[in-house]
């Protein structure tokens, strides 16, 4: 989270539970130049008491924006290594408040923005891609069939009319990006998961049946996947919710992602 001195903030540091009081204590913060790290744990006391009421406790550290505290130079490095899409780990210490790269008892890990290519500018890819920006993925949507790939039905999202193969290669998937084929269109999906499945790529899915998707594999295993490439595709994509329209079928995709990356899953 990051508070100016006005008082407008941005961000979040526990999804509700305590921000009021962390932004008395950041205003407090701003006021003198010096750093407070506070533990908030279960709520016992008043129902207005600064807590978490779903259980665990945090440790949140609050400190000034200044040479003393966090260098500018940091944001600097946190933004390259960000383009570079690698995570960078800042260390404090709660002695001095002072941030750096080396050491420090105080642990925040700057990770890169995960990444979302929709290989499909479909009815589907305009709800995934909307839900993707607000869940926090840089998305671009990419399909040759320019009448598709319109600003009109895909405002603030990149957009990219190469062949999908191509287009894949150029955005360098690493393991902070997902790509999701939803085409349907063997010509354009296929190309697509090959190029997605021969980089390190974090979560891959295509659309369609249990069926399809056994027709996919053979397919991708003549082009010359290897049965660990395919066995690393979520096929159908998305998790089990009964989906019966586009919006649906989009969410229940945003949700296979998501729980692939934040568990971990290939």
């Amino acid at each position: 989270m990051l508070m100016h001195e006005d008082g407008r903030f941005v961000g979040s540091v526990s999804g509700g539970c305590v921000e009021g009081d962390v932004l008395e204590t950041a205003a407090m913060v701003i006021a003198s130049g010096t750093h407070q790290a506070k533990r908030y744990g279960t709520a016992d006391g008043a129902v207005w008491e600064a807590g978490l009421p779903c259980g665990g406790d945090i440790l949140i550290l609050i400190q000034p924006v200044s040479p003393a505290g966090f260098p500018a130079d940091l944001f600097d490095q946190i933004d390259a290594a960000n383009k570079a899409g690698k995570p960078l780990t800042v260390r404090t210490n709660l002695e001095t408040g002072l941030s750096a790269l080396d050491a420090g008892a105080f642990v925040n890990i700057y990770a890169p923005p995960r990444r979302l290519v929709i290989v499909g500018a479909v009815e589907i890819a305009r709800t995934l891609s909307r839900l993707a920006r607000d869940t926090g993925f840089n998305v671009t949507v990419i399909d040759p069939r320019t009448r598709f790939l319109t600003e009109e039905r895909f405002p603030g999202v990149s957009l990219d009319d190469r062949w999908p193969d191509e287009a894949i290669r150029a955005q360098h998937p690493d393991e902070h990006t997902a790509v999701v084929t939803l085409s349907h269109d063997p010509k354009i999906d296929d190309p697509a998961l090959k190029a997605a499945l021969d980089a390190a790529t974090g979560y891959v899915a295509a659309l369609g049946s249990k069926s399809s998707h056994a027709a996919r594999l053979l397919r991708l295993q003549s082009l010359g996947c290897t049965d660990e490439q395919l066995a690393r595709i979520e096929g159908p994509a998305g998790v089990t919710i009964n989906a019966i329209n586009a919006p649906e079928i989009a969410l229940s995709i945003a949700g296979g992602m998501v729980r692939a990356f934040n568990h971990g899953r290939r």
